[in-house]
């Protein structure tokens, strides 16, 4: 029964740091960088309005980013 629980603790504290380097890799994945309206024609996008969003940059590639 002790064993058992050892290799419990054990488990859970490696699941627990495995998910936080995950979310620490996907954390600094996630923001788009953002580019200026000349950044984004010279890269052959085009900047889109959206209502209550702001203004985007559609690349060629059919990413978007936000325009600064």
């Amino acid at each position: 029964m002790r064993m058992r629980r050892i290799l419990g603790l054990a488990l859970a504290s490696a699941t627990l740091a495995g998910m936080s380097a995950f979310g620490a890799v996907s954390a600094g994945a996630a923001p788009s960088p953002n580019i200026s309206r000349d950044e984004c024609t010279a890269a052959g996008g085009q900047v889109a309005s959206i209502p209550y969003g702001g203004e985007v940059c559609a690349l060629p590639d059919g990413t978007r980013q936000s325009i600064t």
